[in-house]
């Protein structure tokens, strides 16, 4: 005969809020009661009529953490239930924050029955004057993520038992909220022992009674307090260029907010060489701008939204990083880079017909053939020696000359490009970006010519009328100064 496990819901308050049907079953068992823990009010009247309970309390002494009581709690009713018939009981509804029963719910060995029980969710709305049609978010204290928190609805933590746990919910709550917003802390709702108290968020691990009967409640945040969030960005993008928003956010198109994308790039680089944190925050929000601006014009046109643009970003990067969430291995970045390659030929399929496909055609010129040559080294396309490089820069420097001395502008001009286009490579072999680079270089030149400029004006001396000497002068000590 198989056995199975009954758990019963003990309800959110004291024993006249039991259900008739559960109060009978209870008072006339025969066995004894399995009880997560005796911390409940029902548990004190049901054994003063006789009721045997055998508590658990003593596991959350021995173990570290919640899981591994839970874990322990279900091992102990699935053994017992290899003899017997097991009866468990829990706070509130068995359905409603109760781990072990979650826990027991996935195992497929032994049947287990929900019998019903009260849930405190209806004392504390009642208690709070909350209606969670407006929205709501029941969240665990002891297992949540600061991601996961929506703040324009009505949020309660439930398994706030001591201190600790209260003190992460602050701090996780802290990195959104002012340190002032009102928090209410709800003890034992829907009882005569009920406590309510409304406090500032920074008080919350300070003013809280310890007991596993403790909600913390945190009603809806006003608008202006989540300018952090994405989904206020988006709300605000939507906004602007809807019927009552920004005439000229209204009449943008992709076509007329291809310059700003440019532009908006070219400035975030400019604080990233200038190592400013600052600038790159704030250069940063503007290039997140132009996606969503774009994201938005898709939206109104019918054909996309910022939500597909995100899906195409997220299945790339988890399909072209199986090292990370598949079982393939990797030994190096080299190894990553095979792969990321291999996958996204792959992914792309016959869309691309030439191995020189993919490179945006807007790029700079040297940056434009340092990819060029990337993608043909990448086929064996390739010097075999950096020797043979610098080689080829010596003749082409050479057919520089030659061009020079021959008078014809086009083939100067030709020459020219090919010396760049060897230095491109150069740079390719020694894995530096050519760009970067040059970046670095034309940065170097602002600031030593600049300094040229200041210490000339502080002479009184206009830099047209000084010499070359003068200016080598300032730019030797510029350049010590570096």
């Amino acid at each position: 005969m198989k056995h199975r496990i009954e758990v019963i819901g003990l309800g959110a308050g004291e024993i006249e809020q039991l259900p008739l049907g559960i109060y009978r079953k209870l008072t006339n068992m025969n066995h004894v009661l399995f009880t997560r823990t005796l911390d409940h009010p029902v548990i004190q009247s049901l054994s003063e009529e006789g009721v045997t309970f055998s508590s658990f309390d003593y596991l959350y002494e021995r173990e570290k953490e919640f899981e591994s009581v839970y874990q322990e709690i279900v091992k102990v009713l699935l053994e017992t239930a290899q003899d017997k018939d097991v009866y468990y009981s829990v706070p509130g509804h068995p359905m409603l924050a109760e781990r072990t029963v979650q826990l027991l719910l996935e195992q497929k060995e032994v049947e287990v029955a929900i019998i019903g029980g009260q849930s405190y969710l209806d004392a504390l709305f009642t208690s709070l004057k909350v209606d969670p049609i407006e929205g709501f978010q029941f969240v665990d204290g002891t297992s949540f993520t600061r991601e996961q928190l929506d703040y324009q609805h009505h949020i309660v933590f439930c398994q706030v038992y001591d201190r600790f746990i209260a003190s992460e919910v602050k701090l996780a709550l802290l990195e959104d909220l002012p340190a002032d917003y009102q928090v209410t802390i709800i003890d034992a709702a829907g009882s005569e022992k009920e406590k309510m108290i409304t406090i500032p968020l920074e008080e919350l691990d300070h003013r809280l009674e310890i007991s596993n009967l403790t909600s913390v409640y945190i009603p809806p945040a006003p608008k202006q307090l989540l300018n952090h969030t994405f989904n206020r960005l988006r709300e605000v993008i939507a906004i602007l260029r809807g019927p009552n928003g920004c005439p000229w956010d209204k009449e943008q198109t992709h076509e007329s907010l291809r310059e700003y994308a440019i532009e908006e790039v070219y400035e975030l680089i400019e604080a990233i060489d200038e190592q400013d944190d600052n600038g790159m925050i704030e250069e940063l929000g503007d290039v997140l701008l132009q996606i969503m601006l774009h994201s938005q014009i898709g939206e109104d046109d019918g054909y996309f939204s910022i939500n597909d643009v995100i899906q195409s970003i997220t299945d790339k990067m988890i399909y072209r990083h199986p090292h990370v969430f598949s079982d393939v291995s990797v030994q190096s970045v080299d190894d990553v880079m095979t792969n990321w390659e291999g996958l996204k030929r792959k992914e792309k399929g016959d869309v691309r017909k030439s191995v020189l496909d993919g490179i945006p055609k807007g790029l700079p010129s040297l940056l434009k053939a340092y990819k060029l040559q990337k993608k043909a080294a990448k086929v064996g396309f390739d010097w075999d020696r950096v020797v043979d490089i610098w080689n080829k820069l010596d003749e082409e420097i050479k057919e520089v000359k030659v061009a020079i001395d021959s008078g014809n502008e086009e083939e100067v001009e030709k020459e020219f490009g090919d010396v760049l286009f060897v230095l491109a490579n150069l740079t390719r072999y020694y894995k530096v970006n050519p760009e970067n680079a040059l970046s670095l270089t034309n940065k170097k030149f602002f600031q030593r010519f600049s300094y040229i400029e200041e210490k000339l004006h502080e002479k009184g001396k206009d830099i047209r009328q000084s010499t070359l000497e003068e200016m080598d002068y300032y730019w030797d000590q510029a350049k010590g100064r570096e």
